[in-house]
């Protein structure tokens, strides 16, 4: 439209249509409208002729009336000149809008129409507001408006002539990328079809006018447009962020990898067994946790899987332990998952340190397993870290320190995280079929493999929760699906990957039992009995009695433990902060009344199993499984599976303390002013803090015997003298400089040829105990003078030996006779 004052002369001008570029409507400084130069004629043509050269049909330039096609505009700096770009001499102005917005039509369109010549000079003339294009009010950015549409002279045509429709090319200088492509609609004139969306207004259907190039570019005949120059306010443009380079990238996936949440649980988890199990790594190569019989029997145990495994793996069953007996290495639990770490170092230094750096992992391993238990099932960070302390650091496992394979406990609850993580369940929200993932599950099979390849002692209770799970999810899944009548979603992948898992699983567990079995064919004297159970099965005072070794409880409960008949495994104090905690979680929780029940329930199961022929003589517990579940009759001490009593116990205690923690974030919320919202987060902590402190420890740290200077070249097959179950422990410790063969030996039973030897023995030297001796191979006996104090061998030390064929020689602290 034009915007210039009446009576002046002075006039915006409108912008043109597509035929800009072939007849562009220039004005003389009088307001006169002229032809300008390279025009034809066919801006005089009739309405005919002018339809004509529009109805050539999409993609192909309008002809004029003498056959020539249409020069374009010409162009300055790349970009056109405005409406008389052709003559080369006019800079251009500031565009304009063309249209009127508020219902109304073009009023240059109008004054053509009136006219009668579809020309633009024609109605600029009749209106008397010709446009200046001499001056600056002429286009500055190209922007010109097409009012006429090429070939239209005649009043009265349509308005649907005027616009182009959607498959119709934008010729001549017209809009970049078709954005307008139909001329002004006047009022009430709907969008018909072929008129693209943009032609048309939102307010009262008419149509604003398309600016013919949006950004500063130039506008050709043909339909071709050249590239857009850079805009000339992207120097005002924020400068662009710079690319970070592999080093910048690195540090930020370091830095987001520390900060995790499973990150900081591991190294969480670790700094607190080195804390909680000090003073373990003080003096890791000397020193072993609560005494030096078992720690150096499990030390040897990791000592000779590495070895073996790296040297000749086919006899990793027949040790170098227990000379001449046959599958010696399955006399009792093997830690054999721990064989990688064993292939580290040599001698009995190294297997000190290697098992001290794993007794501190076990713990760490346990913390974290448990914590990824409870925070898979629903549970807070706070009430996750409750179960995980307590999981670990409960009184009663204080008194199984000397015992790793019941400490190695973490892959239990890890595996147990893992594999409901794959299948998408948590104990707070159900089952979510678009969190399931077969690669937790393969992952949950793998590690519960890999716990019961550290020993049956607590991998077999494990491997029959699992197959019980399996059991009853499956019974389960299939009520539902009766009940519902519907699928419920698994899928296929799951299925295999259980499948897959669970012959894993059993197939680790059938080759390691194999060697077990073995064993009590060869020696049926070794199976356990149920008096044997009944020694060693937990009083109901036990559940509240604490280890010596508890640094809170050990002297406040001297006097109970004097009443328990064996306390190192009756003392089965899991904590009474522990227990204050899973009551109350039974009234305030996160968890489903359901689901806190069925905890409660399995407390009382595994309480009940755990107290062995003490309940009811285990009439309708222990004693069911031992006889007829099996593997289940070489568990002598019941008192363990107080491990899952500890577990239950933490899964309920998390639920109260995420029940406290989401309240206290609640009110700290919702408090004006928020200044008391840091220390009600912090009691939070309260429940942690407790727990943590109960499960402080004062276990001994005694130094381990050095070995003898005898030993370190010694040639087997050997026997060491005195020979016992707790000094042979020692020896199987020192053997681990070359791995001789010897005699001696302990482990959870006594083979009966190894007793022979200690009672013939008793007599050397003598002929009849180096005949016999000699007799089972043995070439070598060393006896250890610093041990022969009130034994046999303290008169008879330094007796001579030439009658009976062999030779003496002092080593050390040490006399080696040679057979």
């Amino acid at each position: 439209m034009t915007t210039g004052q009446p009576g002046t002369g002075k006039a915006q001008p409108t912008s043109a249509g597509p035929d800009a570029g072939e007849r562009p409507a220039t004005a003389s400084t009088t307001g006169s409208p002229t032809r300008p130069a390279g025009t034809s004629d066919a801006d005089k043509a009739p309405a005919s002729t002018t339809a004509a050269a529009t109805a050539d049909g999409p993609g192909r330039p309008p002809r004029s009336t003498d056959g020539a096609k249409p020069k374009p505009a010409a162009a300055t700096n790349g970009r056109p000149t405005g409406a008389t770009a052709a003559t080369g001499d006019i800079e251009p102005g500031p565009a304009k809008d063309d249209t009127t917005t508020t219902g109304g039509t073009s009023r240059a369109t109008d004054a053509a129409e009136a006219s009668g010549t579809g020309k633009i000079s024609d109605a600029a003339e009749a209106s008397g507001t010709a446009p200046d294009v001499t001056g600056t009010d002429a286009p500055k950015r190209g922007w010109i408006s097409r009012l006429t549409k090429r070939g239209k002279a005649a009043k009265g045509e349509s308005a649907k002539a005027d616009a182009v429709k959607d498959d119709d090319p934008v010729k001549d200088g017209g809009t970049k990328g078709g954005d307008v492509k139909a001329d002004a609609v006047k009022v009430g004139d709907p969008v018909k079809d072929g008129d693209t969306k943009d032609d048309a207004t939102k307010t009262g259907g008419t149509a604003k006018s398309g600016k013919a190039d949006d950004a500063d570019g130039s506008a050709q005949a043909d339909g071709e447009t050249k590239p857009a120059d850079p805009d000339r306010w992207e120097a005002f443009a924020s400068a662009p962020e710079p690319k970070p380079s592999v080093l910048t990238r690195s540090s930020r996936a370091v830095g987001r990898f520390l900060i995790h949440e499973w990150t900081l649980a591991a190294l969480g988890s670790l700094a607190l067994a080195v804390l909680m199990t000090w003073p373990t790594l003080r003096y890791p190569r000397y020193t072993l946790p609560q005494d030096y019989w078992d720690p150096s029997l499990q030390a040897w145990q990791m000592a000779w899987s590495g070895h073996i495994l790296l040297t000749d793996p086919a006899h990793l069953w027949q040790s170098n332990t227990f000379f001449p007996e046959l599958w010696s290495f399955a006399f009792s639990d093997t830690l054999l998952g721990y064989a990688p770490a064993g292939m580290l170092g040599s001698g009995p230094e190294d297997a000190i340190l290697r098992y001290n750096i794993m007794f501190v992992l076990a713990h760490a391993l346990a913390t974290f397993g448990a914590y990824a238990l409870a925070r898979q099932l629903g549970a807070g960070r706070i009430g996750a870290a409750v179960a995980g302390v307590t999981y670990t650091y409960a009184p009663w496992l204080l008194s199984q320190a000397g015992h790793l394979h019941v400490l190695s406990n973490g892959g239990i609850p890890l595996a147990l995280a893992m594999l409901a993580r794959g299948h998408g369940w948590s104990l707070r929200h159900g089952y979510r079929p678009e969190q399931r993932h077969d690669g937790w599950i393969y992952g949950g099979w793998l590690v519960a493999a890999w716990q019961l390849s550290l020993g049956f002692g607590i991998g077999l209770p494990f491997a029959y929760f699992l197959g019980g799970t399996v059991l009853v999810a499956v019974v389960l899944f299939f009520v539902r699906r009766l009940r519902t009548r519907q699928a419920v979603p698994f899928g296929r992948r799951l299925i295999v990957a259980n499948v897959l898992g669970g012959v894993l699983f059993a197939g680790v567990g059938v080759l390691l039992a194999f060697p077990f079995f073995r064993v009590t064919e060869l020696h049926p004297y070794a199976e356990r009995t149920i008096d044997d159970v009944s020694i060693f099965s937990p009083p109901a005072s036990g559940f509240v009695t604490a280890p010596a070794e508890s640094r809170i409880w050990g002297g406040l409960h001297e006097g109970a433990r004097a009443a328990l008949p064996w306390h190192p495994e009756m003392t089965l104090l899991p904590g009474y902060v522990l227990y204050a905690l899973a009551l109350g979680g039974l009234f305030f929780s996160v968890w489903r009344l359901r689901h806190r029940l069925l905890l409660l329930a399995g407390v009382l199961v595994t309480m009940a199993f755990a107290m062995g022929t003490r309940f009811f003589d285990g009439t309708f517990t222990y004693v069911p499984l031992f006889e007829h579940v099996p593997g289940w009759s070489a568990l002598r001490t019941p008192g363990r599976l107080m491990l899952w009593t500890t577990l239950l116990l933490g899964l309920l205690a998390a639920g109260a303390v995420t029940a406290l923690t989401d309240r206290v974030r609640e009110l700290t919320a919702q408090r004006i002013p928020s200044w008391p919202g840091p220390w009600l987060r912090m009691a939070t902590l309260l429940p942690l803090l407790l727990v943590t402190v109960e499960g402080l420890n004062s276990t001994p740290h005694p130094v381990v015997p050095t070995q003898p200077a005898a030993l370190r070249s010694a040639e087997g097959p050997l026997l060491v003298l005195p020979s016992s179950q707790n000094l042979d422990q020692h020896v199987m410790l020192w053997s681990t400089s070359g791995f001789p063969d010897v005699v001696n030996g302990g482990s959870g039973f006594t083979p009966r040829q190894l007793d022979d030897v200690r009672r013939v023995s008793q007599s050397f030297p003598n002929q009849t105990s180096v005949d016999y001796l000699r007799t089972l191979g043995v070439r070598t006996v060393v006896l250890l003078r610093d041990q022969v104090p009130g034994t046999p061998w303290e008169i008879t030390i330094d007796a001579p030996v030439e009658s009976l064929g062999i030779t003496r020689q002092e080593v050390g602290d040490a006399v080696v006779y040679r057979l």
